[in-house]
């Protein structure tokens, strides 16, 4: 461990080395750590209370250039489902590479993978591979496109599905007005709103793009109203839109067979990424077999979309997850965490509010609008050792233990007693 800041029971880390290499790294990369994990855009506030770089993880755990152990909940943002270094999956992928991983030809293993993902995703009649989360959204959209010959998207407001300019906002920087003109919003839940748009837009729509449930940022998640899906799906299937169910996140977590499946109904398109091979780099997005045609005829693919080593883990990893049924698991995990978390909480006056799925929870302290003593318990958090993130779900991992959970309650709770020293106006 580096030098305490404080004495307590969990002292605050010194992150020297982080701050030394944030420097080296702002000279040559742009903002130093770019996209959701650079210190602006993932809202690591205040920065010094945060590490930049890792040196080595393990499990439930990384390590910082400073030394410093966290318990980490934000899982690299989801890919890590069974925990870091997994023995089985990156035994699978050390064997796949002494055979090959990029090569002009495919590897057999990619139809092994694909078979296991239509024997395994209960909507799925197919598999294409590509590398991240936003290759399988886009890949999804242009099949639906293709496949209708219509231009215009549905999206439920709050939504995140990438990066590419099509499911980008207005008013991001190099997006333009034409690169979202054919997107239609409505708000979650609003089925009145949905049905409005079907016919305002007859015969012109392509598909709706959703999250299985909204887990969004910035506002607590919600599940859908009872009938909700069901619903959606007659609508969509009366108009020949396609439903594009987007479950990078929670794909796997809520259920092996997919998060439509777990909600009870069926997706004309599916889209993995997060927990697909436990940190080695692929996506998948998976289709009906009608779709199977339009699929084939994109122009659509990369240099290492196609390599070897991630099917392999793929392989490893859902098997895995399947053996140890990770759904429960995570569920079971997840809300011990959770509910230990708001119960330290309330003994302190704070009242934080879990949302979402126990696999895939947000957390926010109600007691303040601004978000700001949220954000200072946050980093209260990190700083001691407990990696969580101020505006972002947090994801459960299989190598989560009971005392990795007690610890963090722990940390949670010294946390609290820090933040009410910053904010007596708590009760």
């Amino acid at each position: 461990m580096s030098k305490a800041k404080e004495s307590s029971g969990y002292p605050c880390y010194s992150t020297a080395k982080s701050d030394e290499w944030y420097a080296r790294a702002a000279k040559v990369i742009p903002s130093g750590v770019y996209g959701h994990l650079g210190p602006a855009e993932g809202q690591f506030i205040p920065v010094n209370r945060w590490p930049r770089f890792s040196e080595k993880a393990k499990g439930s755990y990384f390590w910082d250039v400073d030394g410093n152990r966290y318990i980490d909940y934000m899982c690299a943002y989801g890919p890590n489902v069974l925990g870091y270094c997994d023995p089985d999956v990156d035994e699978a992928a050390r064997k796949q590479m002494e055979l090959g991983n990029c090569t002009t030809s495919p590897n057999k293993v990619m139809v092994e993978c694909a078979e296991l993902l239509v024997d395994t995703v209960k909507s799925a009649d197919w598999a294409f591979f590509a590398k991240n989360g936003n290759d399988a959204t886009q890949g999804a959209i242009l099949t639906a496109r293709a496949y209708t010959h219509r231009k215009k998207l549905i999206f439920f407001n709050g939504f995140y599905h990438g990066v590419s300019p099509v499911v980008m906002k207005v008013d991001y920087p190099g997006v333009l007005p034409e690169d979202v003109a054919n997107n239609l919003y409505v708000d979650w839940d609003d089925i009145e709103g949905f049905k409005q748009l079907v016919e305002e837009n007859k015969g012109e729509i392509a598909a709706l793009i959703a999250q299985p449930y909204d887990h969004g940022n910035f506002y607590d998640n919600k599940f859908p109203k009872e009938g909700f899906w069901q619903e959606i799906r007659k609508i969509c299937t009366e108009n020949e839109i396609l439903i594009i169910i987007d479950d990078v996140r929670a794909g796997f977590r809520l259920d092996i067979a997919g998060s439509d499946h777990y909600f009870g109904f069926e997706a004309d398109l599916i889209c993995f990424c997060k927990a697909l091979a436990n940190g080695y780099n692929m996506s998948a997005f998976c289709g009906k077999e009608f779709l199977k045609g339009a699929a084939s005829g994109l122009s659509y693919t990369g240099s290492y979309w196609m390599s070897a080593v991630p099917f392999a883990a793929c392989i490893a990893c859902i098997n895995k997850m399947k053996k140890i049924n990770a759904p429960a698991l995570f569920k079971e995990l997840g809300t011990e965490f959770t509910e230990g978390l708001k119960k330290a909480g309330a003994e302190h006056g704070f009242d934080l509010v879990v949302s979402g799925a126990p696999a895939l929870f947000y957390l926010r302290i109600a007691n303040d609008d601004s978000l700001m003593i949220h954000q200072d318990w946050i980093a209260e958090c990190v700083n001691r050792g407990l990696f969580l993130a101020s505006h972002h779900n947090h994801f459960i991992n299989a190598s989560l233990t009971h005392e990795d959970i007690k610890e963090s309650i722990a940390i949670a709770e010294e946390a609290f007693k820090a933040t009410k020293k910053l904010h007596p106006e708590i009760g």
